[in-house]
């Protein structure tokens, strides 16, 4: 088992190697400590009891993928791949990535006896509940890092004590019962599994699926720095863990159930103007891309058709996987409106 620090280091060094090693796809199969870890874009605060978490011994962290949160531990596969976006039978954009790696985990879990299908936006799902979690961002030139965590087993008690989930999910039916929409290798099949022979089975499918043989190997020097670089200036950092933090002071705020996921908007106003905008959430984009939505709004027209014509100056098809430029309008407007309310 790895401590976060290291596991999430480890997997954010994988697309490095691939981009300046020329590297063929690198696959980490490993579990984490109990622990729970939060997206790239969530609030921290919001989205755990953190006083539960420290007194259940849980750690917690921020990986650089988007999404949402998740549980991990020693019955859980954590799984990082570091591959290049061109590389052959990989389709292309989040959306093809998550199509075509799911294919394999689909394949391994058809291996150990499980159906299981893929369900935008991110999850495999098998018997109708999510047994799958999958992430991904591009992260060095041409190559992408994508994340998965495979329940074998899990602790649905657990994640219902340390999540806090916002309300606008639980008024989705979707999430109204954590414990009737998730489900385990261990329960699917009626059995146990052990951890080691779900991540044969994994390792095989990605094998048969782009046609290579992996080979067992420990990091390079330069690899072994890499990783330390991240451990001591990323998964050690308070400013890393607890960034994206939701302001303090009074702004508006708007929350929006999206097919990308959850949006989180927060927003303040000087006068007419939007003075400042924080877009979070458990989607999956690139913090570029964040940054320019952001920037594109501050000190700008609040009214709606400025609003509208500010964003479609910047915005691009899937800056924002799975949210188009009507529905992060519509949130943007939400948040004014509570705004002005305050």
């Amino acid at each position: 088992m790895l401590s976060t620090q290291e596991g999430l280091a480890i997997d954010d060094t994988l697309p490095q190697s691939v981009a300046l090693h020329h590297s063929p796809p690198i696959l980490h199969l490993y579990t984490f400590v109990p622990s729970v870890i939060v997206g790239k874009y969530q609030d921290i605060e919001a989205a755990l009891r953190l006083e539960r978490c420290q007194a259940r011994g849980i750690a917690v962290n921020r990986r650089s993928t988007g999404g949402g949160t998740v549980i991990m531990g020693p019955r859980v596969v954590a799984l990082g791949l570091g591959i290049n976006v061109d590389y052959p039978g990989l389709k292309k954009g989040v959306g093809g990535v998550f199509e075509s790696l799911s294919r394999v985990l689909i394949h391994a879990l058809q291996w150990v006896g499980i159906e299981a299908c893929f369900q935008p936006k991110n999850d495999l799902e098998a018997a109708g509940k999510k047994i799958a979690g999958l992430s991904a961002a591009s992260e060095a030139d041409n190559s992408l890092l994508f994340h998965t965590s495979l329940l074998v087993d899990f602790d649905v008690s657990l994640m219902l004590d340390i999540m806090n989930t916002p309300l606008v999910k639980v008024r989705d039916k979707g999430y109204n019962c954590f414990s009737q929409r998730m489900t385990t290798v261990r329960e699917q099949l009626g059995h146990d599994l052990s951890v080691e022979s779900m991540m044969e089975a994994i390792q095989q499918a990605f094998e048969q699926e782009f046609g290579i043989a992996f080979q067992e190997d420990r990091p390079d020097p330069w690899e072994q720095q890499t990783i330390q670089h991240y451990i001591q200036n990323r998964y050690t950092k308070r400013e890393w863990i607890f960034s994206h933090k939701h302001p303090r002071s009074r702004m508006g705020v708007g929350q929006l159930k999206s097919q990308g996921g959850l949006l989180e908007i927060y927003l303040s106003l000087s006068g007419a103007s939007i003075e400042s905008v924080l877009i979070t959430g458990d989607f999956f984009s690139t913090s570029a891309q964040i940054h320019r939505l952001e920037n594109a709004l501050k000190w700008t027209s609040a009214r709606p058709e400025h609003i509208e014509k500010n964003l479609k100056s910047v915005w691009e098809k899937d800056m924002i996987y799975g949210v188009d430029l009507p529905t992060l309008t519509q949130a943007i407007l939400l948040a004014k409106e509570n705004q002005v309310r305050l």
